[in-house]
């Protein structure tokens, strides 16, 4: 059961930079409130009737597992019980993503939101790994709709959840591809989703993590070996490059220049490692707008080579073959998806990866460290020109 985005009106007030607030307005449908029901599921301080409806937002949360910010029901009978971290996921339905959603749910210190387009894959994928029912919540997400993401933010404030980490893992990776397709807003497809969507959200749920009482709050956005050039794998061609962001400023949509963001002739795999820079730059941005103003922690990571993720579904056979072998025994960089899993739920919760503007990565022992990015993934300029014109691309400006 997809939700559709249409079922639950948005009315968001959209703070510009450097200033963060926001609000949500309430609002029925077939005369029932959805922050009604929304505040009777998530949070057992409030005594609301029970609603009989079956549009809501799915949850499997129990009144015990995610309770008001900073103390369970305990508090009010005079016993102070810290709560759980709530971490929000995106594409958690599979791969690395629900690899950490288990880690982490497997602690019994986190809730996770797997933040995912297909609720029902979702769902199965949860049940699949093991996760218990009390442990997670579905909502959906489809990261190729800004209006989507809108609509994800108003959802998820109607839970009256806290939000204490953001993690913005989803990513398409089309390296086969010839042509260009596009976001339901007109934008090439890879950075679309992996770097736009990624984007408005973290920049509206950006107020919510500065609200959090939670002890450590972290914004992270995953990044690739693949964008970083000083690397040998990021000088696998076609090598990843923005330019002067020509298309970028273009609306990337094919139709006012290229979709490329260098304005070059679209190529679908490094449309995707273009994708990765601006996620390393957008983290850094992030770090030097607000770190010091909220003391959230922003970070990215390169995992490891998930040599058999799913992210290699639209790559030609022959690789998928050969590529996983080939990372295992000649590379030695390959690193499932389990470990992987609990390299990134280290830099959700672990006290030790608390530094801010960081780009962690992993030895061979599985020991992480703080590595080096590329002289284009670390560019303040080219970070602050990428974020400026998102701004733009996504109505924040």
């Amino acid at each position: 059961m997809a939700l559709q985005a249409s079922f639950f009106p948005s009315a968001l007030s959209v703070h510009k930079e450097g200033k963060l607030g926001g609000k949500v307005k309430d609002s029925a449908f077939f005369g029932l409130s959805l922050a009604d029901h929304t505040r009777a599921e998530f949070n057992p301080l409030v005594r609301a009737k029970k609603l009989n409806t079956s549009f809501a937002v799915k949850a499997q949360t129990t009144a015990a597992a995610v309770a008001a910010p900073g103390l369970n029901k305990a508090a009010t009978e005079g016993k102070k019980v810290l709560r759980k971290g709530v971490v929000v996921i995106t594409g958690a339905s599979s791969g690395l993503g629900l690899a950490t959603a288990k880690a982490l749910a497997e602690t019994g210190k986190w809730h996770v939101v797997m933040a995912c387009r297909d609720f029902l894959k979702t769902e199965k994928a949860a049940k699949s790994a093991g996760m218990a029912k009390e442990s997670y919540t579905v909502m959906h997400l489809d990261l190729a709709s800004l209006d989507s993401v809108r609509q994800f933010v108003d959802n998820f404030r109607r839970s009256e959840m806290p939000l204490d980490v953001l993690v913005c893992n989803a990513a398409i990776y089309r390296p086969t591809a010839r042509e260009p397709t596009f976001t339901a807003d007109g934008y090439e497809m890879s950075v679309g989703v992996n770097h736009l969507g990624h984007f408005l959200l973290a920049r509206l749920l950006l107020d919510d993590l500065n609200k959090s009482d939670y002890p450590s709050r972290r914004l992270i956005i995953l990044g690739s070996i693949t964008g970083n050039t000083n690397t040998l794998a990021g000088n696998v061609p076609p090598k990843a490059g923005l330019g002067d962001m020509r298309g970028l400023a273009g609306g990337i949509n094919g139709r006012n220049g290229s979709a490329m963001i260098d304005g070059g002739t679209f190529d679908g795999a490094k449309a995707y490692k273009d994708s990765k820079i601006c996620n390393m730059l957008t983290m850094q941005e992030f770090h030097r707008r607000y770190n010091e103003e909220t003391g959230i922690t922003f970070a990215s990571l390169y995992p490891g080579c998930i040599a058999t993720t799913g992210l290699f579904r639209e790559h030609i056979p022959l690789f998928r073959i050969l590529f996983p072998p080939f990372q295992k025994f000649i590379t030695k960089g390959f690193v499932s998806e389990e470990e992987s899993g609990k390299r990134l739920a280290q830099v959700v919760s672990d006290p030790s990866l608390t530094k801010s503007g960081v780009y962690w990565s992993w030895n061979k022992a599985s020991a992480s460290f703080e590595n080096q990015m590329s002289q284009e993934a670390s560019d303040p300029e080219k970070a602050r020109k990428v974020w400026e014109i998102s701004e733009r691309l996504v109505g924040l400006a």
